[in-house]
């Protein structure tokens, strides 16, 4: 550290500058100069002490206005900070809540892919349920009209009829009233058709059976029954006659002998003549032969024509019970056919066989079931369109 001068050698040095240099003391002047420069040096220096207080006051203003504008950036920054935090904060949120809005547009997305399918699936469902319907209606005409076809009755196909009509009223689709008026249509001509009775066919078919073995040939004598009775009714006509005779006879006897001897031989003669006509008509009969083939079968063969006779008709029972109506109706034209060619036409049996096999031939014709074709048509129509 370097030494500082003592003050004894500074005082030299300012006595020498105080001796080279005027006095010049401030009353000096103010007595020595003239007025103006007097008041010149007072307006100064109330200048300069005006201007040292307003400098001075306008230091303390921009004291004051440093200060204030210290604690305004002290505000600002503070401020600033806030509204930093609040950018980050507000950025945050942005970012979530644009996150949320993804989040939700992927949602309603899923919601609409979700609702599309559902609807895509209602729809389906419905088809699929009409088809269903659809599918199952023909189906079940089908096996009605093969039950139909089997029995011989109308009944299956009207009951499936029924219920199919039953169904699409429940269904309420516009686009199967096509299918209910002709659900409509093929029930009124089902209803309207006559269907013979097979039951009541085949046990006029047994009973003709049973008849075939009753009914007569052609070559057949006629048995003795009704000449013999014939004749034993004129020999009682002729006993009652005597019988009634005979008072009236013994009377005339009585009067008379000869003429009882007469009357006696008379009846003898006659009931001898009677018996002797009979036993000849027994023995010769002249016919008209129409079929030359009737006449010509032996006995033995009787029975197996009989047998014939028999096959068809149960051949033709069987065509029945089977559905089998036209071959059915072959076998009863060929037992029609044979019948006058073989029996008797003129016996009452026969007769009877003939009306049977008859009625049976026209009432087979009416077997036949109508197929639902317009409702199947119209189902197979809505399956096709979809």
């Amino acid at each position: 550290m370097s030494e500082l001068p003592s003050p004894i050698s500074a005082a030299p040095v300012t006595h020498e500058v105080t001796a080279q240099a005027p006095e010049t003391t401030p009353d000096a002047f103010f007595q020595q100069g003239p007025g103006w420069v007097r008041l010149a040096v007072l307006v100064l220096s109330v200048a300069a002490g005006g201007a040292g207080w307003l400098a001075w006051q306008t230091h303390k203003r921009v004291q004051g206005l440093e200060q204030e504008l210290v604690r305004r950036q002290q505000d600002s920054q503070g401020q600033a900070t806030e509204a930093r935090v609040a950018a980050k904060q507000a950025q945050e949120l942005a970012r979530e809540a644009a996150a949320r809005v993804t989040l939700l547009d992927t949602r309603l997305s899923e919601v609409a892919l979700q609702r599309s399918q559902v609807e895509d699936l209602i729809k389906t469902l419905n088809v699929s349920r009409d088809e269903n319907l659809v599918y199952d209606l023909e189906a079940g005409l089908r096996v009605a009209s093969q039950q139909a076809a089997l029995t011989g009755s109308a009944e299956p196909l009207v009951t499936a009829l029924q219920s199919a009509d039953e169904r699409l009223t429940r269904a309420k689709q516009p686009r199967l009233d096509n299918v209910r008026r002709a659900v409509a249509k093929d029930l009124d001509r089902v209803r309207a058709t006559r269907v013979a009775d097979i039951n009541a066919l085949t046990i006029r078919l047994d009973e003709a059976v049973r008849l075939v073995d009753e009914i007569p040939l052609l070559n057949q004598p006629v048995a003795a029954g009704k000449p013999a009775s014939a004749t034993t009714g004129q020999a009682g006509n002729g006993k009652a006659s005597r019988g009634a005779s005979g008072p009236g006879s013994a009377a005339s006897g009585a009067a008379s002998p000869d003429d009882g001897w007469r009357s006696t031989v008379l009846s003898w003669t006659r009931g001898a003549a009677a018996s002797v006509w009979s036993e000849t008509r027994s023995l010769v009969r002249v016919t008209r032969i129409a079929q030359p083939e009737g006449m010509l079968i032996a006995p033995d063969q009787a029975f197996f024509l009989r047998e014939n006779v028999k096959l068809r008709l149960l051949n033709a029972r069987l065509a029945l019970l089977s559905r089998q109506t036209p071959q059915a109706a072959a076998d009863l034209r060929l037992v029609e056919l044979t019948l006058p060619r073989y029996f008797d036409a003129q016996s009452r049996k026969t007769q009877l066989l003939q009306s049977m096999v008859s009625d049976v031939i026209a009432q087979s014709q009416q077997t036949g079931v109508p197929r639902p074709d317009d409702t199947l048509a119209a189902l197979a129509a809505v399956a096709g369109g979809r």
